[in-house]
């Protein structure tokens, strides 16, 4: 069986130093949620948030195969702790799974240059407006399918004002560029950026990344990154960052499993 965890401290243990900030959401109880394999001692973890699963401690067969109860999209990107967990997955997905690569960013508080940044939040061309999200955008945006994930992980707009920042390019009221919170805890937030595709390739995600980063700065919290490809990777460079490493995820339609864990 799997369980939801409620006692979120029993569960620290299993992801050790993992430097993941959607597991820190998790652990704090700010967003996301934690599963297990026993409710007093847990050997294996979850770390479900958004479209992220972040699988810890002994591999467990039916954690990979049973989507919780609770979850209601099938769609999952499962990050595995460790080899042991990524050959437990391959066994049990196969060629149901798309196996990817994605691009780990280091976490270095102190690395950015605010000159630079400043510069670049500057850059916004006439007839754009940069804004940051306030609660009318963020209610927009939530109806905006290729921008909703800046803020579809927030129950509410004060959740988001609490725990999110955003910042916005705007063209005759309507956005076309933006950087925000895929998620928040105390102390950061983990950075969604996205253009619309009309609009790319004109600089914008580097002009809302670096006044995202800045207010981030100003507040005391951390701007993480986490890269999905080689360009983002390279947006996150001229920001400031600096690449780590690679990882392994498997995308995953998790409801067929489940169905027959």
């Amino acid at each position: 069986m799997i369980y939801e965890l409620k006692e979120l401290g029993k569960a620290a243990p299993l992801f050790g130093q993992w430097q993941e900030s959607l597991i820190w959401s998790c652990l704090q109880g700010v967003m996301g949620k934690i599963y297990v394999d026993s409710l007093e001692k847990p050997a294996s973890a979850l770390a479900l948030l958004g479209d992220f699963g972040f699988f810890a401690g002994r591999p467990d067969r039916e954690m990979v195969l049973g989507k919780p109860e609770s979850r209601e999209k099938d769609f999952v990107i499962m990050v595995p702790q460790d080899k042991a967990w990524e050959k437990l997955m391959e066994e049990c997905l196969g060629e149901r799974a798309k196996k990817v690569t994605r691009y780990a960013i280091k976490k270095e508080p102190g690395v950015f240059c605010r000159e630079k940044l400043k510069a670049a939040a500057e850059g916004v061309p006439q007839g754009y407006d940069l804004r940051l999200m306030d609660e009318s955008l963020f209610w927009q945006c939530r109806e905006i399918g290729w921008c909703r994930d800046w803020v579809a992980q927030y129950e509410d707009y004060g959740q988001y004002k609490q725990y999110g920042l955003g910042a916005v390019i705007l063209k005759d009221k309507e956005p076309v560029s933006g950087a925000s919170s895929y998620s928040g805890y105390r102390g950061g937030i983990e950075i969604e950026i996205a253009t619309r595709e009309d609009f790319r390739r004109r600089g914008f995600a580097y002009i809302c990344g670096a006044r995202l980063i800045l207010e981030c700065l100003d507040r005391g919290w951390y701007p993480n990154w986490d890269a999905q490809n080689k360009w983002s990777v390279a947006l996150a460079q001229k920001l400031g960052y600096h690449f780590d490493h690679e990882y392994t995820a498997y995308e995953v339609m998790w409801e067929m499993y489940g169905e027959e864990a």
